[in-house]
C-alpha cells in the first residue's frame, strides 16, 4: 500500500495525517501509511503507540528491547530497522540484538534486560507468562509496568502485521 498524497486524501484522512504530523512522529511513515486507509483506527492506534513509546512505565532501554524482540518475532523489517538502533542508542548491547536476530537467548544480559527478554519471549511463544516470571516483572516494574510491557508487545504485533500485509519496506 503506497503512501496517499494529501491531495488524494478524504477529510478524515487529512485530519488524521495532520494530527500525526503535529505530534512527536512529525510525519506519516511506516505503519501509518497503510493505516491511513482506516483513519479512525490509525488515529486511535497512533495515540496508543505514542503513549507506549514516549510515556511507558518501562524504561526506554527495556522498552526498545521489547519492541526489537517483538519485531523480530513477527519478521517485520521496518520495526526491526527502526528499533534496533534505538535500542542500542538507549544502552542495549549490540551483541544482545545480534543474538536475538539469530533466534538465540543473549548471554550476559544485565538482570533487567534478561527479565524483559524472558518475559517477552515467553509471552510471544505461549501467549502467557509463568507465575514466577510475572511476579519477577511485577516486583521490578509494578503492575502498571507489566501492563505497559504486555501492551507494547501487543501494539507492535498489530502494527507489524499491518505492515507485513501491506508490504511496507524497511526504511
Amino acid at each position: 500500500m503506497p503512501p496517499i498524497p494529501m491531495s488524494g486524501m478524504d477529510a478524515a484522512q487529512r485530519r488524521a495525517a495532520e494530527a500525526l504530523i503535529a505530534g512527536p512522529r512529525k510525519g506519516v511513515f511506516g505503519p501509518f501509511v497503510p493505516l491511513m486507509r482506516s483513519p479512525e483506527l490509525m488515529d486511535r492506534l497512533q495515540r496508543v503507540g505514542e503513549y507506549l513509546r514516549f510515556d511507558n512505565a518501562i524504561p526506554a532501554r527495556l522498552n526498545e528491547l521489547a519492541i526489537a524482540i517483538t519485531a523480530h518475532h513477527v519478521q517485520n523489517e521496518f520495526e526491526w530497522a527502526v528499533h534496533r538502533p534505538l535500542a542500542v542508542k538507549h544502552g542495549v548491547d549490540p551483541s544482545t540484538l545480534d543474538a536475538i536476530a539469530r533466534g538465540e537467548r543473549p548471554a550476559g544480559m544485565p538482570a533487567d534486560d534478561a527479565l524483559v527478554h524472558d518475559f517477552v519471549v515467553e509471552l510471544l511463544r505461549t501467549n502467557f507468562v509463568s507465575d514466577g516470571l510475572y511476579e519477577a516483572a511485577r516486583s521490578r516494574f509494578g503492575e502498571r509496568g507489566v501492563v505497559d510491557l504486555v501492551a507494547t508487545v501487543g501494539y507492535f504485533i498489530a502494527i507489524s502485521l499491518v505492515m507485513n500485509v501491506a508490504g511496507t519496506p524497511a526504511p
